[in-house]
């Protein structure tokens, strides 16, 4: 990922991967995570953000993640 893109979103997800477990969702505080209504190549629903704006960057669904696919970007810094 580039500066750019990091600068635009505060969560990234690697969707293509997520195995929809959705232990990020039940620990995101403010509660912007849901599961897509779509089936990634895995077969899974995935998570997605529903908000980047809403975000505190505080990075509990990055480091509940057991395949380790969510960055958490601070874009106040």
């Amino acid at each position: 990922m580039n500066k750019e893109e990091a600068e635009i979103k505060k969560v990234n997800i690697k969707a293509d991967k997520c195995k929809g477990c959705e232990l990020c969702i039940e620990v995101c505080p403010v509660n912007i995570l849901s599961m897509s209504e779509a089936i990634n190549e895995l077969g899974y629903h995935y998570a997605e953000v529903d908000d980047q704006d809403k975000c505190l960057s505080c990075g509990r669904c990055a480091v509940m993640c057991p395949d380790i696919l969510i960055k958490v970007y601070d874009i106040n810094e």
